[in-house]
């Protein structure tokens, strides 16, 4: 089996907070920093207060634009009464990736115990978009990128990874014997 080129994507990361401003984004300024590690390229990077259709209408517009391979969203997946990252997102997607949640919580036990519980990180595909929802803190971020995110944007990755699966502008740059999206 060949294996697939690298192929730099188009990624935008949202942050949501009541809170920080572009000064004290740090989790937004990590996940900047290591798409651009990582061979990819920033799409757009906007903050916006944790309010259901502030983050629906930005996630919304990313998403509806050809070039916008994948978006990456950091904070509001809490249990606060102001964590309303799920609830924008979750009607957005065509499909749900379930593990996405599931491995976040498991690599996120051996750093934070018990309290990953409280995490409602998760991820889906809408309109050919792959959107990751990660907590708003930025080892959070890091346990989602290192642990995940970055193999699953990496056209290289065996497997399977979700390259493929992204805009055709994207598919037809991986080898046509390339096994891309989720293992059935």
């Amino acid at each position: 089996m060949k294996n697939a080129k690298h192929s730099e994507l188009n990624i935008a990361v949202l942050t949501v907070s009541d809170s920080r401003g572009e000064k004290q984004d740090s989790s937004g300024h990590f996940l900047v920093e290591a798409l651009r590690d990582a061979g990819h390229k920033l799409a757009d990077k906007v903050i916006v207060r944790d309010d259901i259709y502030q983050i629906r209408a930005v996630v919304s517009r990313w998403i509806a634009e050809a070039d916008v391979d994948a978006v990456l969203i950091t904070g509001g997946t809490g249990f606060s009464g102001r964590d309303n990252t799920p609830e924008a997102v979750t009607p957005l997607f065509d499909k749900l990736i379930e593990g996405f949640g599931e491995v976040f919580r498991a690599l996120s036990h051996d750093e934070i115990g018990s309290s990953t519980v409280q995490s409602r990180a998760l991820a889906g595909l809408a309109n050919n978009t792959v959107i990751f929802c990660m907590p708003g803190s930025t080892g959070a971020c890091r346990t989602a990128w290192n642990g995940l995110i970055r193999d699953q944007l990496d056209g290289s990755h065996r497997p399977c990874n979700f390259v493929g699966v992204l805009g055709t502008r994207k598919a037809s740059e991986v080898q046509p014997d390339v096994t891309a999206g989720p293992v059935p």
